[in-house]
């Protein structure tokens, strides 16, 4: 009878402990700017218990659903003197469960930690097709999608040890900040290596490693001057998502009555113009905003209360666990706009170095640059969306094509001209995001034939300009990619990245001789901006092209600053001549158009050759066919 009563016993205790299934965040810190914390608890109908804190912490507040199996607790940190404390689940005065909550101290000087600029070069890596460095956990018996390197849309083994492994790599090729696609659990059936449609905010995705192992990553990049960047997703989850499968509110998504499926499915039409579009139609503009990216992607209501704490916790959580330098946020304009300026507040009220450059892509200037941080066109629509930086999708549109065209009135390389002429549309001209392509979008390798002069051309612009370069991984050895032949084909796996693989492009010795040509110029312009204050936060003067050849000047005007370094002082009146070439053949030019720019100065020694050149106002200059030149001044 003792027996039966014992384990009778223990598996009561058993079947309460598991009733707490989730609680996010599962942990959190001391010391933070905002000290209210909400915690997430999740178990078969745990919201008929009463909640008592221990240590007589007082509840701030306590949130109830519609779905008995979510309770919702708020409290204040800075009222907590203890390290844990326990979260207790009552009923008639017993405690049925508890759960142990911790209170982490805080990394020293957490909140003043920087973030990346323009004194950064941002390397976007997907996980899944970079490197394979734990064969150990190429699929996992918890996760559908298994290993199939085979497959074009299948999981091919990339890792978080693979990304450790090859960091040097990343850092002689002149890489400060490393952005991932997102890394985070992504368990739908299928094409889940993407990682765009979430499964558990909290949890790396098993097949790239562990939380642990992020951290790691993050560690490892600061030990060599970089800094890890996390591709943040507060538009859609997936639909497997345990929150998604069980809804604490109908309305955490959005969803049509007469839409499809359990959820009320309709795709998003995508027009998000009609954010500010005063003309709009009120169903165009809900279809754009609630509609869903696809039938996995359950499409997030962030204007309510309990989403947006959710989304803004989960943020942070990973900036001080995971020591992040930055974010960089999907899909931003696809969001409720007033909510996600109370996020991006949040984020950096918290930290205020940090950097968020949101994902804006459309076309026109104006559109863009409504979405930065005290934006004068927001300020016209009486909106502030403290989002710091967006993405400079205009000129991502317009190079590939300027270096393609044919010269006219309104094409060839006028708009690259016209396309920085804009630059008085954005509030911080030197916080936004340059580059040519992207994890979506066709390879720049591929436009043009895999012509390393087209891409020396590009890669000049974007690393001499104002603003953030960012590069894909790959392009730096010539990868190419076809958009028309689906996502997967402008995603190829690494060379190198896989054992058994028939060439290592990671290794300067075994590249091939195109693969070096690719490498060596980006290493060497990467390299040589790293230092150069001039280009991070200089002036910019540029020059109407003429046959095709587009001149601008980045200076400064005897301003005395520091670099990361502070023991390195800037050189006052610095000046750096950038000549972009798109002839087929050599251009020489009469340099007195230039005198402008170019008094006081009498030679120019160019960092791509190695080459001095007579530079003034009263000689020529010659610049061979497809080909760049950038010109420390003397």
């Amino acid at each position: 009878m003792k027996k039966l009563l014992l384990l009778l016993s223990l598996y009561i205790s058993t079947t309460l402990i598991a009733q707490i299934q989730k609680v996010e965040p599962a942990f959190w810190w001391k010391g933070m700017k905002n000290p209210e914390l909400q915690i997430l608890v999740y178990g078969k109908e745990i919201s008929k218990y009463s909640v008592e804190l221990s240590n007589n912490i007082q509840v701030k507040d306590l949130t109830k659903t519609e779905n008995p199996n979510y309770v919702f607790i708020t409290v204040n940190t800075d009222e907590i003197n203890t390290s844990s404390f326990k979260i207790n689940f009552k009923e008639k005065n017993k405690t049925r469960y508890s759960y142990n909550y911790e209170l982490k101290t805080r990394k020293p000087g957490s909140a003043d930690r920087n973030s990346f600029t323009s004194k950064d070069v941002m390397y976007l890596i997907m996980p899944d097709r970079f490197a394979n460095g734990d064969e150990s956990n190429d699929s996992q018996k918890n996760l559908t999608d298994k290993l199939n390197r085979n497959a074009p849309n299948g999981r091919h083994g990339g890792d978080l040890r693979g990304i450790i492994n090859n960091l040097d790599y990343l850092k002689n090729l002149g890489a400060t900040a490393l952005w991932l696609t997102p890394a985070n659990e992504d368990n739908e059936k299928q094409t889940s290596y993407h990682g765009y449609a979430q499964t558990d905010l909290y949890k790396i995705d098993g097949r790239y490693g562990t939380n642990e192992e992020y951290l790691e990553l993050s560690r490892e990049l600061q030990k060599r001057g970089m800094m890890l960047i996390q591709d943040y997703v507060t538009n859609h989850w997936g639909i497997s998502h345990w929150l998604i499968q069980d809804l604490p509110t109908k309305d955490w998504i959005h969803q049509f009555p007469d839409g499809e499926g359990k959820y009320g499915f309709k795709r998003s039409n995508y027009r998000i113009t009609s954010q500010f579009d005063t003309n709009v139609a009120e169903i165009d503009k809900k279809e754009a905003l609630s509609g869903w990216f696809d039938t996995t992607m359950p499409d997030l209501n962030q204007s309510n209360p309990l989403v947006l704490k959710y989304l803004t916790q989960n943020a942070i959580w990973w900036i001080e666990y995971a020591e992040l330098g930055g974010l960089r946020v999907d899909t931003y304009p696809y969001n409720d706009k007033v909510a996600m300026a109370k996020w991006a507040k949040a984020i950096t009220d918290e930290y205020p170095k940090f950097n968020i450059v949101g994902e804006a892509w459309m076309y026109n200037p104006a559109h863009v640059s409504y979405w930065q941080k005290d934006s004068k066109i927001g300020e016209i629509d009486g909106y502030n969306s403290h989002l710091p930086s967006v993405m400079d999708f205009t000129l991502y549109t317009d190079l590939p094509s300027a270096l393609k065209e044919e010269e006219s009135w309104d094409k060839g390389m006028i708009k690259i001209y016209n396309s920085f002429g804009n630059d008085f549309l954005y509030p911080n001209i030197n916080n936004i995001l340059v580059f040519f392509e992207n994890h979506d979008t066709e390879r720049l390798n591929e436009i043009f034939n895999g012509d390393s002069r087209y891409y020396k051309m590009a890669l000049t612009l974007i690393s001499t300009v104002r603003g953030i370069p960012q590069i894909y991984y790959g392009s730096e050895i010539g990868m190419r990619g076809e958009k028309s032949k689906g996502d997967a084909d402008i995603r190829r796996d690494f060379p190198g990245g896989w054992k058994g693989d028939p060439q290592n492009a990671f290794n300067h010795a075994t590249q091939t001789a195109e693969q070096k040509d690719f490498h060596d110029f980006t290493q060497k312009v990467l390299n040589w901006r790293k230092g150069k204050d001039v280009i991070h936060t200089g002036k910019t003067k540029h020059y109407m092209p003429k046959e095709k050849v587009y001149v601008y000047f980045r200076y400064n005007d005897s301003v005395v600053g520091t670099s990361r370094d502070l023991s390195k002082k800037n050189a006052t009146n610095e000046k750096v001549m950038v000549v972009i070439n798109n002839n087929e053949k050599e251009q020489t030019f009469d340099l007195s158009r230039f005198a402008e720019s170019l008094d006081g100065v009498s030679a120019g020694k160019d960092i791509i050759s190695g080459k001095d050149f007579v530079v003034n106002s009263k000689n020529k200059l010659t610049v061979s066919g497809k080909s760049s030149l950038i010109l420390e001044l003397k």
